[in-house]
């Protein structure tokens, strides 16, 4: 980004202290830059504007003659502000406010999942009259009120702060939370009762000040003296938010966010937020497993199935493919292609995401997309299902005022699946831009600072919207940042890790038998590709936490383990290293410590333990040391034409092995339903929410339609566990057809 002017400074006087500020910045950080706490509930900065309404912050300001909300005053030039530690007249308003807001509130503390980490309980002891005047009963309510299977409503302790509701209108702009009523009735709710389902809804509970909204699923679980909070990462998705695992007696009780600014800026996915609960389920594989013939599986020790392990591998030779699911650490996928590369001989690989190095180049914040001129989005996948606080990054570009154009079946602008990379083709300068694309070619021609998003499977790694960005700042001078999301939480870590060893891309054969297949993590379960090599491999090892179709072809069963029970580093899709610190102890030895005895017996020393190569925090490594390479000028086409209609697979964001465990996480999972453009919908007399019937090759399921306006005629779009079995060419009909 190009350097931003110095801001003006003014002076400024608080509590007696005289210091420069920039103009206009909020005076509640002016205060505690000189370390004055000014006290507040409803002020949260990433909200957006200020309100003004707990009326907590009250300070007396010079030449006004009654007290003002410091949250809602900026720097000027000469203020002269005091607050309660100074100001009689303060202290008495903020006491006042205090006794108001207790005035119907249950003090329950005790019993409160709030209680010990309270704002409202810690300003009442530090800032509170010490007493009441008001001895008559408490207004109550029902309690508590299910707004969603997450989150429950406590309304008799609410001191509508409006955080929630704010949060809900402001930042995720799923406009679900509200406010009812007025005055003295006024209280939360959902919009029309329904439950609160959006891909954010738990970060309301981190927000409320009081007891209000509180987890139910650590609801009365624990009590802050009885846990410890390990800093560590989240590993569920490509984003990399920075996370607090709360731990309790050696298990998982809660995950917190732990504030990144640049990163996520300390907002979870409801996924990363609840789906913890997945390392208790009772199908969790918990010993090794050996095929025995005619009888199974057989549980093992850990010795034997090393044993077990070595012997089909030695017997396969070099030839070997091993499959990666993305979520392993740096360190993991690191120690198994040196086990495959240098103690097997192979280099034959199926990597989940491919990376293109050049794009580097290009390496940027996440929080430069809030900064951007215009945003432009490209690929199939929503963004929302794939990098969720991607798209919130995305919806403040807009609020500040950016361009943000989406580029596919169901975008802005309307084009067939598959067709980014001759999107970015058409978009790159001397090319024919087709008349769809020449608004979209004008405002990123036009722009200083683009924001290009890549949401989608790419063979090449992104290397076309590498072109693209080169070419943009080569002939247009703009400054630009590419985020290529990749499918899988660490699928950019693993695809570095093996190329570290050697540049050879080669994947598994087309055809014939393989010697071994080596499957790691349960994800890699989940591809088609890997399944169909399980066919037709010799041996097959394979680490999964819990059963599948996958381990049903497998030899040996390792038992795995999920991002909370591992220590070592994960990339996330800026390329940001980030350490991912071990939560809770495994059963048994996690994958990293398996793999280093595996590979001792193969002459090959790999270190058991992950080191501290990654910060808590970590800063985005520079990018300017690489140098990109163009690609192949030819853009590959796209599907080829046929009967029916197009299927696009959304991959959902709720879906796979930790989601599926995890009770209360089942009503956000996606519908079965298949969204149709609403001229497809009328050429086939189907309305909205009727069933109906897709086929393909010979398969039927019959799914609920939901009509669109946005998408593309002729193409329909499935979730992809939904869409098992069909081809991409669909027939849709009426169910009673």
């Amino acid at each position: 980004m190009s350097a931003q002017p110095p801001p003006e400074l003014v002076t400024v006087t608080i509590d007696g202290q005289e210091l420069q500020a920039p103009k206009g910045q909020g005076m509640v950080e002016t205060a505690a830059a000189v370390g004055i706490e000014i006290p507040v509930f409803c002020y949260e900065p990433r909200l957006g504007a200020p309100v003004g309404a707990c009326r907590m912050c009250l300070c007396e300001v010079e030449g006004l003659p009654k007290l003002q909300a410091a949250c809602t005053l900026t720097a000027t030039d000469g203020l002269v502000l005091k607050t309660a530690a100074t100001s009689e007249k303060a202290s008495e308003g903020q006491h006042a406010i205090l006794e108001f807001i207790l005035l119907n509130h249950p003090l329950d503390c005790p019993d409160c999942d709030k209680g010990g980490e309270c704002p409202l309980q810690d300003l009442t002891f530090r800032f509170g009259p010490g007493s009441t005047r008001m001895h008559f009963p408490k207004r109550t309510f029902d309690k508590p009120i299910p707004i969603s299977p997450l989150i429950a409503l406590d309304r008799e302790r609410c001191i509508l702060c409006y955080r929630c509701t704010r949060f809900s209108e402001n930042v995720s702009e799923d406009g679900q939370l509200v406010a009812v009523n007025r005055g003295a009735s006024s209280v939360i709710a959902t919009f029309e009762d329904e439950p609160y389902r959006a891909h954010f809804s738990g970060n309301v509970v981190e927000l409320c000040p009081v007891g209000a909204l509180t987890s139910t699923t650590y609801r009365f679980r624990a009590r802050p003296w009885e846990i410890q909070n390990v800093p560590t990462v989240c590993g569920l998705c490509p984003v990399g938010c920075n996370v607090w695992a709360t731990t309790r007696e050696g298990k998982v009780a809660r995950i917190l966010s732990r504030n990144h600014p640049e990163v996520h800026e300390g907002w979870l996915c409801d996924k990363g937020r609840f789906a913890y609960d997945h390392l208790r389920a009772p199908d969790r594989i918990r010993t090794p497993l050996v095929r025995v013939r005619r009888r199974g599986f057989e549980e093992v020790t850990h010795e034997e199935a090393l044993a077990a392990a070595e012997a089909g591998l030695r017997e396969a030779g070099s030839d070997v493919v091993v499959a990666f699911s993305g979520g392993e650490t740096v360190e993991q996928a690191s120690a198994l292609a040196r086990l495959v590369r240098e103690g097997l001989g192979s280099d034959a690989a199926l990597l989940p995401d491919d990376w293109e190095p050049g794009l580097a180049a290009f390496r940027a914040p996440l929080s430069e997309i809030r900064d951007a001129d215009v945003c432009l989005v490209l690929g199939d996948d929503p963004v929302l299902e794939r990098a969720p606080v991607v798209d919130l990054w995305l919806r403040a570009a807009r609020r500040a005022g950016a361009a943000v154009v989406t580029v596919n079946p169901a975008g802005d602008v309307r084009v067939p699946p598959g067709s980014a990379p001759q999107v970015c083709s058409a978009l790159r300068s001397g090319a024919d831009v087709p008349p769809e694309l020449r608004e979209t070619a004008e405002r990123v021609r036009g722009a200083s600072r683009i924001a290009l998003i890549w949401s989608e499977d790419d063979p090449t790694g992104g290397r076309h919207a590498g072109a693209l960005a080169s070419d943009l700042a080569e002939t247009a001078g703009a400054h630009v940042a590419v985020y290529a999301l990749p499918r899988t939480p660490n699928g950019r870590g693993v695809a570095e890790a093996w190329y570290a060893l050697g540049e050879a891309r080669a994947g598994p054969p087309a055809d014939g038998e393989i010697g071994a297949l080596i499957v790691s993590g349960d994800e890699a379960a989940s591809d088609p590709r890997v399944a169909e090599l399980a066919g037709r491999a010799r041996f097959v090892l394979s680490t999964a936490m819990f059963q599948s179709d996958l381990t049903a072809w497998s030899h040996v069963v390792v038992p795995g383990t999920g991002y909370l029970e591992r220590e070592g580093t994960f990339v996330n899709l800026e390329g940001r290293p980030q350490r991912l610190r071990r939560g809770v102890v495994p059963a048994g030895p996690d994958e990293l410590e398996w793999l280093a005895r595996l590979a001792e017996r193969f002459g090959i020393a790999v270190d058991p333990w992950a080191a501290p190569t990654a910060a808590e925090q970590a800063e985005l490594p520079p990018g300017d040391e690489f140098a990109w390479t163009q690609p192949d000028s030819q853009a590959p086409t796209g599907r080829a034409a046929g009967p029916g209609l197009e299927l696009v697979r959304i991959r959902a964001l709720f879906s796979g092995a930790a989601v599926e465990r995890v009770p209360q996480l089942q009503f956000q999972r996606p519908p079965a339903e298949v969204e149709l453009a609403w001229e497809d919908a009328a050429t086939r007399e189907i309305a909205q929410g009727e069933t109906v019937r897709v086929t393909s090759n010979g398969t039927s399921k019959e799914l609920r339609a939901r009509l669109s306006r946005k998408l593309r005629t002729g193409v329909v779009r499935v979730a992809a566990e939904h869409a098992e079995g069909l081809d991409d060419r669909v027939q849709v009909e009426k169910a009673d057809a």
